[in-house]
């Protein structure tokens, strides 16, 4: 059975930076596609980041230049460091994967998740 767990989110200060990571288990995690989303009260699921098991990588367009997604295969874990936080960064951030190398904004395509950690960034 495959378990995502995220860890790393808090409160931080506008301007500020955090690093979120998504722990796997029950599978190797390189052989997944896997993608941050966060949600904020009142608005959709957004896909912040994407990776594929090439490597490859995507960006949302309002965190590009600012988040970077990551994997280390040796720990089975993803990362998104975030940097330069603004408050409308504030949400929950969820991680998702799939078998498929799908790395998009389709939720439905991601198999699995994580329960979510809460980001708040103040001003």
């Amino acid at each position: 059975q495959v378990q995502l767990v995220e860890s790393g989110g808090g409160l931080v200060q506008d301007g500020g930076s955090l690093r979120l990571s998504c722990a796997a288990s029950g599978t190797i995690f390189s052989f997944l596609a896997v993608g941050w989303y966060r949600q904020a009260p009142g608005k959709q699921r957004e896909l912040v980041a994407g990776i594929r098991s090439s490597g490859s990588t995507n960006y949302a367009d309002s965190v590009k230049g600012r988040f970077t997604i990551s994997r280390d295969g040796a720990k089975n874990t993803v990362y998104l460091q975030m940097n330069s936080l603004k408050p409308e960064d504030t949400a929950v951030y969820y991680c998702a994967a799939n078998p498929s190398n799908y790395a998009g904004s389709n939720p439905a395509m991601y198999h699995y998740w994580g329960q979510g950690t809460q980001v708040t960034v103040s001003s």
